[in-house]
């Protein structure tokens, strides 16, 4: 069992808590960081965790073994350097860096340190996109031409609208860094890493509540293409179809999978539903442990960034980005 603390206490910083808190048998938390403290005392309370304000506390905890933060964006690095430092685990919530070079810089440091770092793709970990990548990887629709992807939900706006999330300096790209990194990780994950992009913002009402889409297509290293779309404000949609060149495959919502041969029929199977956020975290602990690398490696979450810096350079230039490896 691994002790850990969690830095941010917001509603994501209390997901982790509860998707595992009582129900993992590889990983608690036994600190948390807010500086809110008043206004996490109970929940701290109720999950059995003590609290403090500074991230050097938790850090400095001989009890705790391994950080998860859930921060701004912009201090993701910085933080991540000084638990590397310590030679303590870290995990990551998304973006790891608003830059690749960034990025860069925490890879880097985790490496040096010795240590696992972790990043909270958890949708990958879907009981469907499970079962997607099983599929492409099995050859069984051949080789991949298309990737179409969307994920729209009404969190990104109504629920936790507000603050540093709808500040375009920590949260560019109207949806991207709420829903869309997970459609944009997903295709990587799936098709490899992207060499271009082309993207298109379109905002018809702004912050608080905002309402716009933001549409994106790809190229990937392999030749394949892409594209994914993120919608603020609308109803929850997970849908990620596979073209290829033997058949094609869609994933759709957490538990759904159709599986299309060419001039075959087509089959529809549904899978026992998963906690997708426990899964990853797991994942992280059995890499702290040593007995399994983590599920997303260091070279897909510097693809992850490098792709999602070019979106935004491309929104800012009004042209197509490519990735700058």
């Amino acid at each position: 069992m691994i002790d850990a603390a969690v830095i941010g206490l917001g509603r994501w910083g209390k997901s982790l808590v509860t998707a595992v808190q009582g129900k993992s048998r590889k990983l608690r938390f036994v600190h948390g960081v807010s500086k809110e403290p008043d206004d996490v005392r109970a929940f701290a309370g109720q999950h059995g965790f003590r609290l403090s304000t500074d991230l050097a506390d938790a850090i400095a905890d001989p009890a705790v073994q391994a950080i998860f933060l859930a921060t701004p964006h912009s201090l993701h690095v910085p933080q991540i350097e000084a638990v590397a430092r310590a030679k303590k685990p870290v995990w990551c919530e998304k973006p790891l860096a608003l830059t690749r070079k960034d990025a860069a810089r925490a890879v880097a440091a985790c490496r040096e340190a010795g240590i696992v770092l972790g990043s909270g793709n958890n949708k990958r970990c879907f009981a469907s996109m499970r079962e997607l990548k099983r599929v492409v990887e099995s050859g069984a629709i051949g080789e991949i031409v298309h990737i179409e992807a969307h994920f729209s939900n009404e969190h990104s706006t109504r629920v936790i609208g507000g603050g540093w999330r709808d500040d375009p300096k920590e949260s560019p790209g109207g949806g991207l860094t709420g829903a869309g990194l997970h459609v944009l990780d997903a295709l990587i994950n799936l098709g490899g890493p992207i060499k271009s992009v082309d993207a298109k913002l379109y905002e018809q009402k702004p912050p608080p509540d905002p309402r716009d889409s933001l549409a994106v297509l790809v190229q990937f290293a392999s030749g394949a293409t892409g594209t994914f779309a993120t919608v603020r404000a609308a109803p929850n949609i997970w849908r990620v179809h596979v073209f290829g060149t033997k058949g094609m495959a869609e994933a759709r919502d957490e538990n759904t999978l159709t599986v299309s041969p060419i001039g075959g029929t087509p089959q529809t199977h549904t899978y026992e539903q998963v906690d997708s956020l426990k899964v990853l975290v797991e994942s992280f602990a059995d890499a702290v442990e040593g007995r399994a690398p983590f599920l997303v490696s260091t070279d897909q979450m510097l693809d992850l960034i490098g792709a999602f810096e070019a979106i935004v350079a491309s929104l800012e230039t009004r042209a197509p980005a490519h990735i700058n490896g």
